[in-house]
């Protein structure tokens, strides 16, 4: 079956549907990993985007049920270059395309998706359709009439609906209900903004009883459970459409151990007097270096984001203390006094590299 993919500014690109039939609308952006397909289609950062993949062959090693990264496919739509027919891998439970059928997502591959990145970094992320259903003249006109990607809140529509718990020994939510583990050591409250399962894994790997609430919960009702220290998750968008989530964010950086992760950045950033600005076509991928500022040390980091820090506005002690070193935006803050830090990238990986995966046994560390 024939699919288009059309852009806000008029560009067509005609392939093959991959999926389920129909049509999808969203943000159209690109990743440059070359593996975790299934990890990024259900990354809930990925709400609301149709996402792009540069390397161009995607799924020749399959899904399987243990590499969902949130209870669903997140993602609006999928573009590919080529997908694999026939996956090989002992791990493999099916195929891409079935996949994305099964969990209704719309895709199209075929397409020149090395053309469709250059569009995108020449002139930024834009609104797009991926569609078996119209055509390419009246897709435009749709796509430009539909919502703007930053019109949407995205965060309320990932984040858990009610507060659940993550203890040590879970793999996946439907495992939280076990006994507490004799290892447990912290208490943790994790703010849901699109938390990844990997996140609350390896909070867990290291005795960590792990509460997770809605991106709606106040302060005070966090720390009425008594955490040792609070973790501000990923999640979709631009934090400048969450007031008031800011203003709990402070509250928590007042009285508990803080970390930040990509989202949960820049909420902390916005939270002590900075504003977020768009990135012209975002960093998402799993080879992205950035500095340490005060250990000088490089590491290479999966991110997915479309929005960065001003560095200029940190105000109340809070300051940068990583930078990207492609852009030189933001990547990191540290507060000179309080037991707060944060990182703009994914040091939980899944998928990408594990140079980051420390900080978490840092944070832990550091509660007393």
């Amino acid at each position: 079956m024939r699919a288009n993919l059309v852009l806000s500014d008029g560009a067509v690109f005609q392939g093959e549907s991959l999926g389920r039939p129909g049509t999808a609308v969203g943000e159209v952006v690109f990743n440059t990993g070359m593996t975790g397909y299934q990890e990024i289609l259900t990354d809930p950062s990925y709400a609301g985007q149709i996402v792009s993949l540069t390397y161009p062959l995607i799924g020749n090693y399959g899904v399987t049920e243990a590499d969902f990264e949130s209870r669903r496919v997140q993602v609006s739509g999928f573009v590919v270059r080529e997908a694999a027919d026939e996956p090989s891998n002992w791990r493999s439970e099916g195929s891409l395309h079935a996949f994305l059928n099964d969990h209704g997502v719309v895709g199209i591959q075929g397409i020149d998706t090395r053309q469709l990145t250059r569009r995108l970094r020449a002139h930024g992320v834009m609104m797009g359709m991926v569609s078996t259903e119209h055509q390419a003249e009246t897709a435009v006109d749709m796509v430009r009439s539909a919502p703007g990607y930053s019109e949407e809140e995205l965060v309320y529509r990932v984040s858990t609906p009610n507060p659940y718990t993550w203890r040590a020994g879970a793999d996946r939510p439907d495992a939280a209900t076990c006994p507490p583990d004799s290892g447990t050591q912290r208490r943790i409250a994790l703010l849901d903004c699109g938390v990844k399962f990997n996140i609350l894994r390896s909070l867990a790997a290291l005795g960590c009883h792990v509460t997770v609430f809605p991106a709606g919960t106040s302060a005070a009702e966090i720390l009425r459970s008594s955490p040792d220290g609070v973790v501000l998750s990923p999640g979709p968008g631009d934090p400048a459409s969450l007031g008031s989530l800011v203003n709990e964010v402070r509250k928590l950086a007042e009285a508990r151990p803080v970390m930040g992760v990509c989202m949960g950045n820049q909420l902390l950033g916005s939270a002590f007097g900075s504003k977020t600005f768009k990135l012209k076509f975002g960093h998402r991928g799993s080879n992205h270096p950035v500095r340490d500022l005060v250990t000088g040390r490089v590491a290479i980091t999966s991110q997915n984001h479309g929005y960065a820090l001003d560095a200029d506005g940190l105000t109340d002690g809070m300051e940068v203390g990583q930078i990207n070193l492609n852009d030189g935006t933001v990547e990191g803050l540290r507060h000179r006094e309080l037991p707060v830090f944060s990182i703009q990238y994914h040091p939980e990986a899944s998928p990408g590299p594990h140079d980051s995966a420390h900080y978490f046994k840092t944070f832990v560390e550091s509660l007393h």
